[in-house]
């Protein structure tokens, strides 16, 4: 086992398991990379990192660990990922398995209760089913999934730290489909379908999705509905998880459920009681008028997009925004419609706050907090009744926190500390 750090966490508890492993610690070195049989490369680490590129010149085979799980778990896979959406979707999925009473195993990149890396889904003999959600780095290093059914929910720009371009990452996102035997397309987003030709079944979704094969949206005597080709499912008034995109999750979990064979009516019962997982556009609580949401996980500028949308459009005032943190080099102009149009007072916070001012300069009134406890209370003091104060980042959160979750814990204490 090697690792870059000279004191991983867990060290200790490593040896204590596995005693007769041996560590290189420290860094990666180049010529003992070099005589493995194989790399079992971590998500953290690029492909791209020097020790790596000179091992598979010299032809090490490389894979990583959803590869590992593949090869062991013998059971159905469902592999789902996208730039927003992917842990909304998989809970949800596993929540329809659960329902009709399937062993499922959840996990993978998700995180939260309940959660586990998918090699640890395979302790205890394992399940009948596995739903994973994959990251674009864990992709990187998957050759030979062969999910039972894949889908791409999205795509915007992230992690353009990783990734030279968009179609790299891109290309990083379509190894889901490799081997897989069904797949399910987004058609409101046209990077959601295999860029070569697939043999897979296909399963169509989208908000104005038409056509009887689709799933979809009906829109009737000013109502929507979920539905089936022209087969209405369910009021989207039913919905506990709010929003547009919280209708084309649902609609993609429904073609999921569907591909492996859940029973549409347990479905449809688990969206009706479904609340939507925390972090993500999470109401905190009412403040004398104004609604207070966390959507700590809004980490890239995409999913940003979305909330400030979905809650421009729901609340009857204006939104006070809460931005900024480490930007993984994204480009922010993109937001300059939305903020214009639904935000009020932007206040940023973080190492990269200079960056986001400077790229919606001119779009609505601007403020700097030290501190996200601070960026709180000049949101409840700029916010009027009507109006809702949302953290939603557009950016990673490891320059003041731990992670997205730390920092909604800290939105959450500060806001109820008001």
């Amino acid at each position: 086992m090697v690792d870059s750090r000279q004191n991983p966490p867990g060290l200790a508890e490593f040896r204590a398991e596995f005693p007769h492993v041996i560590l290189e610690l420290g860094g990666f070195p180049e010529a003992l990379l070099a005589s493995a049989a194989e790399l079992i490369v971590s998500p953290g680490i690029s492909l791209k990192t020097p020790a790596i590129q000179a091992a598979m010149a010299a032809g090490v085979s490389v894979c990583g660990d959803i590869d590992v799980f593949s090869r062991a778990a013998h059971k159905p896979i469902v592999a789902v990922t996208g730039s927003n959406g992917k842990s909304t979707v998989v809970t949800l999925v596993g929540e329809m398995a659960k329902a009709a009473g399937i062993s499922v195993g959840v996990g993978g990149n998700l995180d939260g209760a309940g959660a586990a890396p998918a090699l640890d889904l395979l302790l205890n003999g394992g399940h009948d089913l596995y739903i994973l959600e994959l990251s674009s780095f864990q992709l990187e290093t998957t050759h030979r999934l062969g999910a039972e059914v894949a889908v791409i929910l999205n795509l915007s720009e992230d992690h353009m730290d990783r990734y030279a371009t968009m179609q790299e990452y891109l290309a990083a996102k379509q190894r889901i489909f490799l081997g897989c035997r069904q797949i399910v397309v987004n058609l409101d987003d046209s990077d959601s379908a295999p860029q070569t030709h697939s043999h897979a079944i296909a399963h169509h979704y989208g908000l104005d999705a038409s056509g009887t094969q689709n799933w979809g949206v009906l829109r009737e005597a000013g109502q929507e509905f979920l539905a089936f080709g022209s087969e209405r499912l369910m009021s989207v008034r039913e919905l506990k998880i709010a929003g547009k995109h919280n209708v084309s999750n649902a609609l993609a979990a429904l073609a999921l459920g569907e591909a492996i064979g859940l029973p549409r009516n347990s479905m449809l019962e688990t969206l009706k009681i479904f609340p939507g997982l925390p972090h993500r556009c999470q109401w905190v609580r009412n403040l004398q008028g104004v609604d207070f949401y966390n959507d700590s996980k809004g980490t890239n500028v995409g999913a940003s997009l979305v909330a400030i949308e979905s809650l421009g459009e729901l609340v009857t005032g204006k939104l006070v925004l809460i931005a900024g943190g480490v930007d993984k080099e994204a480009e922010f102009s993109g937001m300059a419609a939305h903020v214009s149009r639904f935000v009020k007072l932007l206040v940023l916070i973080g190492r990269d706050a200079g960056n986001i001012a400077a790229a919606l300069r001119g779009t609505t009134r601007m403020v700097f907090a030290a501190s996200l406890q601070e960026a709180v209370a000049v949101s409840a003091a700029g916010a009027c009744a009507g109006d809702a104060v949302l953290l939603s980042p557009a950016c990673a959160s490891f320059d003041m926190f731990t992670d997205f979750t730390h920092r909604g814990r800290v939105f959450i204490e500060a806001v109820e500390a008001l």
